[in-house]
């Protein structure tokens, strides 16, 4: 990244205010939409002579659909990127398939900026909500999720096609016992 990237990006990341100005009344707790933060880094990105637009990508990786978002920023000669991934589910109780496809896509672009900007220190609740569910968690669920993403952004973050088999390799030595063949070709299509 270029330096006057790198210097805009931090003047950005530095001013931008995006309280939890939402609320969940059946959850009980504050949050802050992917239109909250869109709302408040706009003014900023032009203050600081940058553009920005968000892609979408549809995927399945061992049979789990996603949304990969992806926040790309520039300052028309160099730019940078943050992804972030939401699950789809197409069976979501009182959405039909396209509310689910975009409750999902939201999720993935508002985790995207606010990687990109570094927005909030700490968990929001609606990642820890369970809306009066018990929901049983276990370390071998959490860490076969979180290995998935991590490989994912790592391999996809590599630079060049040379850097990403190496990072692809890397990721199999690590984690090839924990991966099914599904997930090892899904893995494999971000080499290139």
């Amino acid at each position: 990244m270029s330096k006057s990237l790198t210097t805009a990006l931090l003047a950005v990341q530095a001013e931008l205010k995006a309280p939890k100005n939402q609320r969940n009344k059946f959850g009980n707790y504050n949050y802050r939409s992917a239109e909250d933060i869109l709302e408040a880094v706009k003014p900023l990105l032009t203050k600081n002579k940058l553009s920005m637009h968000i892609t979408d990508e549809i995927m399945e990786v061992g049979g789990i659909t996603f949304v990969n978002s992806t926040v790309v920023l520039s300052d028309g000669e160099d730019s940078t990127y943050a992804s972030a991934q939401a699950g789809i589910d197409v069976n979501r109780k009182g959405m039909d398939i396209a509310q689910s496809f975009g409750s999902s896509s939201s999720y993935a672009r508002k985790y995207a900026m606010n990687g990109m900007f570094l927005i909030d220190d700490t968990k929001d609740s609606d990642a820890t909500n369970t809306h009066g569910k018990s929901v049983p968690t276990t370390a071998t669920t959490t860490s076969e999720s979180d290995w998935f993403t991590s490989a994912v952004d790592y391999i996809k973050n590599a630079k060049d096609k040379k850097t990403k088999a190496l990072a692809y390799k890397q990721v199999l030595t690590k984690y090839g016992d924990r991966a099914s063949d599904k997930q090892k070709q899904a893995l494999s299509k971000f080499v290139g």
